[in-house]
């Protein structure tokens, strides 16, 4: 496989071969600038910068974009011209048709136009002349470089210290992932200050900070990975394949020619664990877990909606490797038959473009999904490629059953050998592991109230007086079941 050429590369190469219009999306203006200077002054080219608050400039605002647009096209000199924030002009139909008007003109000159904006807005009429280039966050090699420019620094001023090993800047580094570079200088300033030094504790700090910013995304969440696998009571089929996979992400595994893993989809009953594996994977596995709110995607401005996707998918892949969890993701995606009809498609159109992502992605962002109804979930994400497997989560069997009471016991600091776990779970049947959770939790309450240690026969009164999901929604579950005894693999051995 070719190696990826780099967004300057590709940059020259579509200026070279007179591409009237680029959009380069990215938050980082004085970063993407800077490789435009560098491909202009590789192409012999001219740079000329515009911003509506520039000098000497007058009258609205859209009478300024007129104004530079009639300078880009009257200028004779080969140049790049770089338009900043430029896309809030295409809501004025004179604007738009100027822009319609250069094209032909770039068409036949050696100047291009470079719109330079984080947000992706085209008017529709543009959409066939101009071309789309995402400027990527900074990768390792630009951080580490970063990092030692703050370190070279620390290192010449007598009142600060750093006692960093290359395996701990190494951390740093992995840690500063998914940051533009002024988001991780001001972090690193902030370790580096926070106590006059930059050491091993600083790498909590650098993924605090991270944890904040993820969080203005609006759609993606930065969770702690604290739940084991050991706290997943049966799914031993699940648990190996989740085992054998443990590594598919290091080196060693792409020596020795094994595909990464795409993504896994956990069908099953609600309150069965199928939220609580997601974040085991995470510690199984040893990588950051991010979880994507589908609901937050969409906005009620024209294009933002496939915007947020967009960016979302693109904060993951910087982070990679990463778990991607996607709760009930069915939805997240409902609606998309009636899209054209509620929507305009919009609902439709992030689907595909989630899909198609999940087809053809080379990021190692690992997919977690999971989906308590088959019914609403669209066909298309059950095709083969989406996943590498679907696995349907049962209610627990009896042994599983006996295996959930005794981690909840034990996980509130008792010893489970005290209780009768054989006969709870035996008590328990048709319940979920959420609701044998809850019993204890009831148990606790019980023997709380009354000033003593809580008993076998406090949770056995708590099962008693539940009546479970699997009861009150027989039909649903039974359907769900029946399907899933032919189409996906079974969790549980």
């Amino acid at each position: 496989m070719p190696e990826p050429v780099s967004v300057e590369e590709e940059l020259k190469l579509l200026i070279r071969a007179r591409y009237p219009i680029v959009y380069l999306l990215t938050f980082e203006e004085d970063r993407a600038e800077a490789m435009l200077k560098s491909a202009a002054a590789a192409l012999n080219k001219k740079l000329v910068i515009w911003t509506v608050t520039g000098q000497g400039q007058k009258g609205a605002a859209p009478e300024r974009a007129l104004a530079a647009l009639d300078q880009l096209i009257a200028e004779a000199d080969a140049a790049i011209y770089v338009l900043r924030d430029f896309h809030p002009y295409f809501e004025n139909s004179m604007v738009t048709r100027r822009v319609r008007d250069a094209v032909a003109e770039l068409s036949k000159s050696h100047k291009t136009l470079v719109l330079l904006s984080p947000t992706l807005t085209l008017a529709p009429e543009l959409e066939k002349d101009i071309t789309i280039v995402d400027f990527k966050l900074p990768g390792k090699k630009e951080i580490g470089a970063l990092l030692d420019e703050v370190l070279a620094f620390a290192a010449r001023n007598p009142k600060l210290s750093v006692s960093l090993t290359e395996d701990e800047k190494n951390q740093v580094v992995d840690a500063a992932l998914g940051l533009t570079l002024a988001e991780a200088r001001r972090v690193f300033g902030k370790a580096l200050l926070d106590n006059n030094s930059f050491d091993s504790s600083d790498i909590e700090l650098v993924l605090f900070e991270k944890k904040q910013l993820i969080r203005k995304s609006g759609s993606l969440e930065y969770f702690d990975a604290t739940d084991t696998v050991a706290e997943v009571g049966g799914l031993e089929s699940l648990k190996k394949w989740l085992a054998d996979r443990r590594g598919a992400f290091t080196r060693r595994a792409a020596e020795y020619r094994l595909p990464r893993p795409k993504g896994l989809l956990l069908l099953g009953v609600q309150g069965c664990g199928k939220s609580l594996t997601c974040k085991a994977v995470a510690r199984l596995w040893g990588q950051p877990l991010l979880r994507l709110d589908v609901g937050k995607v969409f906005s009620s401005y024209i294009g933002s909606s496939e915007e947020n996707m967009r960016r979302a998918i693109a904060t993951a892949e910087s982070l990679a490797p990463v778990i991607l969890w996607i709760d009930e993701i069915e939805k997240g995606f409902s609606g998309i038959k009636s899209s054209s009809q509620t929507d305009a498609g919009v609902t439709a159109r992030i689907f595909g473009a989630f899909l198609t992502w999940m087809q053809e992605k080379t990021a190692p962002v690992f997919v977690v999904a999971t989906a308590n109804s088959i019914a609403d979930l669209p066909p298309e994400l059950l095709r083969k490629g989406r996943f590498d497997e679907i696995f349907f989560i049962d209610l627990p069997s009896l042994g599983e059953r006996r295996e959930i009471f005794r981690i909840h016991i034990n996980k509130r600091g008792r010893d489970p050998q005290k209780y009768a776990l054989d006969d709870l779970a035996a008590l328990a049947d048709g319940f979920s592991g959420a609701e044998l959770e809850m019993a204890v939790v009831e148990a606790m309450y019980s023997g709380f109230g009354q000033g003593r240690e809580f008993s076998t026969k406090d949770i056995a009164e708590a099962v008693t007086a539940t009546v479970p999901l699997s009861r009150t929604m027989a039909e649903e579950i039974g359907s769900l079941r029946d399907w899933a005894k032919t189409r996906a693999r079974m969790a549980s051995t």
